[in-house]
């Protein structure tokens, strides 16, 4: 679609707004490659039997499925940053000028934010998945990479219908910057990247778990740390377990294990729900 790719162009001629859409990841990163990393990899080599270098394998793939998972919520909020711009600066009453249709507008900012989001957010996968290969760190396979390209696009799809409608109540640019601060610094924390799960205590744990943000995030991290939990634990079903409980990859609430299922429903729920009501409130805007 013409608009959509208008809406693609302007926000890849700002810079800044495309280096800010990677902030919440990029955070994520940092942090546990300056403390947080060692912190983690130091608990686990505590344990009796516990290999460091596994640990290390361990932690690295869980705290780069973290980024991804910060990215998918972060980047197609940003890129509705042209929507914002456009209705505080009048651009609508052009629009409606113009033989361009309602439905195409807002189509057009879906659409544009939902391509952003998923190629940035596969990037920053393709990123995390060339420096686990480069420092010798397990690298999911290639069925792994199918599942979490498409769990990762189901997540995508899932934050640009819930931030097209929250920001159609945004009426300046001063206000979504706001509201973009406030995700990106909350998003580690909701999703689990920060601190395992597990260290939060039962009711915080349960509140944060019932967050589509935790529930994306553990899709993904059933596929990235499979395998390394896997050989940190030597396959022992026990360990496993307990560990897949204290770092977000099985999420639990009321002392039961969220299903996958039910995260998928989750996010596929978001997706229609908030679509529709992204839908009639761009079009209420558009006038």
């Amino acid at each position: 679609m013409a608009y959509a790719g208008r809406n693609l162009r302007l926000f890849a001629r700002d810079p800044l707004g495309v280096f800010l859409a990677l902030t919440g990841a990029m955070v994520v990163f940092l942090l546990y490659s300056l403390f947080l990393g060692q912190t983690q990899v130091d608990s686990l080599a505590s344990l009796p039997g516990v290999d460091r270098g596994q640990a290390r394998d361990f932690v690295d793939a869980w705290m780069f499925a973290g980024v991804v998972a910060v990215a998918a919520v972060t980047t197609p909020l940003a890129a509705l940053s042209v929507f914002v711009e456009d209705a505080a600066s009048g651009r609508f009453r052009d629009f409606l000028v113009s033989p361009v249709r309602r439905a195409q507008l807002v189509l057009g900012y879906l659409g544009s934010a939902f391509v952003v989001g998923l190629v940035m957010t596969l990037l920053v996968l393709a990123v995390a998945v060339a420096y686990l290969a480069a420092t010798g760190r397990t690298v999911p396979d290639a069925g792994s990479l199918s599942v979490i390209v498409g769990w990762t696009a189901l997540s995508v799809a899932a934050y640009t219908a819930l931030w097209a409608f929250v920001v159609s109540f945004l009426p300046t640019t001063g206000a979504f910057s706001g509201l973009s601060t406030l995700v990106g610094t909350l998003t580690g924390f909701v999703a689990g990247a920060y601190i395992p799960l597990g260290a939060l205590p039962d009711t915080v744990r349960d509140g944060v778990a019932v967050l589509p943000f935790a529930q994306s995030a553990m899709l993904v991290r059933r596929e990235f740390a499979a395998a390394p939990l896997e050989a940190l634990t030597r396959g022992a079903s026990p360990a496993t377990s307990d560990l897949a409980r204290v770092y977000g990859i099985d999420l639990t609430f009321g002392g039961g294990i969220v299903p996958v299922w039910v995260a998928a429903a989750v996010l596929a729920s978001m997706v229609l729900v908030f679509t529709a009501l992204a839908v009639i409130r761009i079009r209420a805007r558009i006038r």
